[in-house]
């Protein structure tokens, strides 16, 4: 009984943040196994944002000018090149609602729960997995812009701080596909809840279109995302070291 009792309880010589830590990453671990294992995941995410990339280009760029540069036939690519690296984290956090949701209607967060671990770690290694993950696709996004005319026109330093704001931003989504995931009953309802809330979000903000060419109510909206994301730069820059 003693032994059943310490299995179900916290092991000895451990505790607090060092096994919060150690078991978030272990669920990290968990997390990024799936990707070998089901590659489709990664492939059909790669495509998704492939073919946005290659749609607005070529089939929409023609047809929305980009004010002091309509000379430029690259202009519209490298206004569209950022919006589509956002995109694709939010969509993202679709797909960590959905595996949320999928653990819980399986049993798999009951399992969690009856182990003596941190339950933290499930929460965090699901964000920080979603991390790894959305570098690997944003590489490939990156390589594609690349070769569809999108140019770093700044240092590497400053691409390396985009990249790493980006990531932060990553972070930030990951959480908030947990909760979605976390607060739908079915698999089935948690994709409902993807198309009904991302896609406004990408859709109203100034991703593809420049804010002058909308709505004067589109354009307020558009502006206001603008002014939220330069203000959580601003922070970033004012906590960092």
């Amino acid at each position: 009984m003693s032994s059943t009792a310490r299995t179900r309880g916290t092991p000895s010589g451990r505790g607090g943040l060092p096994q919060a830590i150690s078991d978030s990453w272990l669920v990290t671990w968990r997390n990024l196994k799936r990707i070998p294992r089901i590659p489709e995941l990664a492939i059909f995410a790669i495509l998704q944002s492939i073919m946005f990339v290659l749609l607005f280009a070529f089939v929409f760029g023609g047809a929305i000018p980009i004010p002091g540069y309509e000379g430029n036939p690259n202009a519209y690519r490298e206004f569209l090149m950022p919006g589509i690296f956002a995109q694709t984290v939010v969509f993202a956090s679709g797909t960590t609602a959905i595996g949320m949701t999928a653990d819980v209607s399986q049993g798999i967060m009951d399992r969690f729960r009856s182990l003596p671990m941190a339950r933290s770690a499930v929460l965090t290694g699901r964000a920080v997995s979603d991390i790894v993950y959305n570098a690997m696709i944003t590489v490939v996004l990156v390589l594609s812009g690349l070769a569809v005319g999108w140019t770093v026109h700044t240092g590497i330093g400053s691409f390396l701080a985009g990249f790493a704001l980006l990531m932060l931003f990553t972070f930030a989504m990951s959480w908030l596909g947990i909760w979605m995931g976390l607060n739908v009953p079915t698999v089935e309802v948690a994709q409902q809840v993807i198309f009904t809330i991302l896609f406004p979000i990408t859709f109203l903000s100034n991703v593809f279109v420049p804010p002058h060419a909308s709505m004067a109510w589109n354009h307020w909206i558009a502006e206001s995302l603008l002014a939220a994301v330069a203000g959580a730069s601003v922070g970033c820059q004012t906590v960092t070291p």
